[in-house]
């Protein structure tokens, strides 16, 4: 027996990155959408990624993706930037949901809708895992878009996360605007060997 409440799947793409925004999705699938290949957006190919996204942006009940800067992130702390990504996705959402899937264990919100917390929740729930899809593939696009801006960052391949590559580049070239100033680049540690 099927559940028949809309519930909408949240996830977040980009949070242990040292620059670009991170990006939220909040995603309804219809109850009887299945598709072999979706699963936690980390452990599939980025071919599979694009296609999902094509399938879940065009077969979704609705959905929202939206970004955060890195502007914002220092301010209130990458948590809660992503919780306010996750919130603000809701709330774009065309048609209101009745239950919300948060992927991981932190979330609060204002919205009055009910919500469960799930650790793992992409690896389990079908709206978890094409939310984390959309986060992903909708932030990936971002980072290569701002790697013209910044080649020398190598953001077309490490996409902001803190690669050996993108942290002697950091040490190297200094931050651009799309840096989190919060968090630790880790360059420092480099100039010492």
């Amino acid at each position: 027996m099927h559940s028949t409440i809309l519930e909408a799947g949240l996830d977040e793409a980009g949070r242990g990155c040292l620059a670009g925004p991170v990006f939220a999705a909040a995603v309804i699938l219809p109850h009887d959408f299945h598709h072999p290949l979706l699963n936690d957006s980390k452990q599939m190919t980025e071919r599979a990624r694009n296609l999902l996204r094509t399938i879940i942006e065009r077969e979704a009940v609705a959905w929202a993706v939206v970004e955060v800067s890195p502007q914002r992130i220092d301010q209130i702390n990458i948590l809660n930037a992503s919780i306010e990504g996750m919130n603000l996705a809701v709330e774009r959402l065309g048609v209101r949901p009745e239950h919300l899937l948060v992927d991981g264990n932190r979330f609060h919100t204002s919205l009055d809708i009910p919500y469960t917390c799930v650790v793992k929740g992409d690896a389990t729930y079908a709206n978890i895992a094409a939310a984390s899809v959309l986060a992903k593939t909708h932030r990936d696009e971002c980072m290569i878009r701002l790697a013209e801006e910044f080649p020398e960052y190598g953001w077309k391949r490490n996409k902001g996360y803190p690669t050996l590559e993108h942290r002697k580049a950091i040490l190297e070239h200094g931050i651009t605007p799309h840096h989190r100033r919060s968090f630790s680049t880790g360059a420092e540690q480099l100039s010492l060997f």
